[in-house]
């Protein structure tokens, strides 16, 4: 039962960070322009989470999001012209689709690339706007991994203590800002220029505006809280991490996308992960450490899906459990507002800091 439940027993097996700078880029048939790199895909649940590239120029008309989706802009520009997600988005723009959101059309002004989860299905209308004519759905990420030899991340402890498979053998794609300081994403600029029409709602924020969270006790952890949902308890953020989190459990599951430095990982390589890598803690994982490596400020977005249990050692009691209500508080406690989403009984509620709003001076 023990093995079963920490894999810390065996840390050869399937779990682990997968470097997105080496998976091909796969042509998407239902969107002309538009490819995925795979990274996970659930057939309980229909969640998927992928990097999505679209060509300059690129225009989708006419979608319909069947679950919520959310974003970490990476590179590029991307525009949603009209409706209620009208916005303008550039690299560091972090955003929030509820699910049901029509979207009449999406621009890629630029070549662009960006990180989603989404949440469920992606249906694409004909030109009446009503009619579907096909659908985007976990099953066709994994058909499209598999088709291409690329491992998807395990979904549960079970599937990680499998044996993994040979890795992909084709060409490495590296992202667009592989090599580069993308630590600058999130990191404050100074006056971030204002630009009224760009976004004037709380779904698309510019988290360069949004302050980082320490708490004294842990001075070398620092947080931006990005969404809350009251609903389900999910809660996205950006973590710098300069110090040790001590030994927790993850009650509920995370993913993670590394933007700058290294992690130590169990499981992982003994020089860490690196920028790129995307990995997912599935629910009942368990970490007796999770650190920095070298100098370099490590920072990564986060979609933290449940509580974190922290205790100071296997068998030993609780001391502190992490959650929804938590992280309300932590950003109530930094100055960040937080306002209800603009979608009628979604129950999230998003950092005030649109593109366009002067960053705060950390």
């Amino acid at each position: 039962m023990n093995t079963g439940y920490n894999p810390d027993f065996n840390p050869t097996g399937i779990e682990g960070g997968v470097d997105t700078n080496l998976i091909p880029w796969i042509e998407l048939p239902q969107v002309p322009g538009m490819s995925i790199k795979p990274l996970r895909a659930s057939s309980e649940t229909a969640m998927f989470s992928v990097v999505v590239r679209l060509a300059a120029g690129t225009e989708v008309k006419g979608f319909v999001y069947l679950g919520a989706m959310d974003m970490m802009m990476l590179s590029g520009k991307l525009t949603y012209p009209d409706g209620p997600m009208a916005g303008t988005l550039e690299p560091g723009t972090w955003g929030y689709v509820p699910a049901n959101a029509k979207i009449e059309r999406l621009v890629a002004d630029e070549d662009v690339e960006f990180l989603a989860n989404f949440y469920g299905p992606v249906a694409f209308l004909g030109e009446d706007g009503r009619s579907v004519t096909s659908i985007l759905t976990s099953a066709d990420v994994i058909a499209a991994a598999r088709e291409r030899g690329v491992t998807l991340v395990p979904n549960t402890l079970a599937e990680c203590m499998e044996e993994r498979p040979r890795a992909y053998q084709g060409p490495p794609e590296p992202l667009a800002i592989a090599g580069t300081d993308s630590k600058a994403l999130v990191s404050a600029a100074e006056g971030v220029v204002a630009d009224v029409g760009r976004a004037t709602h709380p779904h698309f924020i510019d988290t360069r505006a949004v302050p980082w969270f320490v708490n004294a006790e842990l001075p070398d952890i620092a947080l931006k809280v990005l969404r809350v949902s009251e609903e389900t308890g999910i809660s996205s953020l950006i973590i710098r991490h300069n110090g040790v989190a001590g030994p927790h459990y993850h009650l509920g599951a995370a993913d993670f996308m590394v933007l700058s430095g290294r992690i130590g990982y169990r499981a992982g390589p003994a020089d860490g992960y690196g920028p790129g890598v995307w990995f997912y803690e599935p629910a009942g994982a368990r970490h007796e450490a999770t650190q920095r490596l070298g100098e370099e400020d490590l920072i990564y977005t986060a979609n933290v899906y449940g509580p974190i249990q922290f205790d100071t050692g296997a068998g030993t009691p609780i001391v502190a459990v992490q959650s929804w209500m938590q992280y309300k508080e932590i950003a109530e406690a930094s100055g960040t507002e937080l306002v209800r989403s603009t979608f009628a009984g979604d129950a999230s509620l998003l950092a005030w800091a649109p593109i366009g709003s002067e960053a705060v001076a950390l």
